[in-house]
């Protein structure tokens, strides 16, 4: 049974992290990069751990190397069988490897290791307040990541394909977005080599 997180109300939440990409922009292993002696993906994993039920982590079907690097760490592994077809893929996969308890699930990119413990309990806050489906936060005036999805989605994201994640489950419906207004730039994802240089 997993425990459950109490504020307005008691809600199972979950976290997926996408860990699945191929990397093609970096040409090396984004996720395995050191960062302040620990792999870029493990940072993202530890990050969200304290805020979440239990963590997926969508690999790629070869997962031995993540595995490695996320070893000690209280998290389950799906591996996503075609990873080349996007990210959406990845996320689809997760959904549909959520417990049956998951009420809600936070959906975290691999490769930003720098999102506050602040923006997480506030995102989350946000989500419970506002009682509707989909949260995001918004950084001057920019949709960005993590989200949080309740149940009630969860359909729509084991149908996602293609490399939109789930930009298209958010912008379906406007009126179903609860939005965390932030006054900062998103936290830094790694794509490319340039991107990991300004990050160390």
């Amino acid at each position: 049974m997993l425990p459950a997180f109490v504020g307005s109300d008691t809600v199972v939440i979950a976290g997926i992290v996408l860990a699945a990409g191929l990397s093609r922009r970096m040409g090396r292993a984004k996720l395995l990069l050191p960062l302040d002696g620990k792999p870029i993906l493990r940072w993202s994993v530890e990050r969200l751990l304290p805020h979440v039920a239990t963590v997926l982590v969508v690999t790629p079907p070869d997962d031995a190397a993540i595995r490695q690097a996320l070893h000690g760490l209280d998290v389950r592994f799906v591996a996503n069988p075609h990873p080349e077809a996007g990210q959406g893929t990845s996320i689809a996969a997760g959904a549909a490897a959520l417990p049956a308890t998951a009420e809600a699930v936070v959906v975290v990119l691999g490769d930003q290791p720098r999102v506050p413990d602040t923006l997480l309990v506030d995102l989350i806050a946000t989500f419970r307040r506002e009682g509707k489906p989909i949260a995001t936060p918004v950084y001057r005036g920019v949709q960005g990541t993590p989200v949080v999805f309740a149940a009630s989605v969860f359909g729509e994201l084991q149908r996602l394909d293609g490399d939109a994640g789930a930009r298209v489950v958010v912008r379906r419906d406007p009126a179903r977005v609860a939005s965390l207004a932030l006054e900062s730039d998103m936290p830094p994802d790694v794509d490319t080599p340039d991107d990991y240089a300004r990050l160390v």
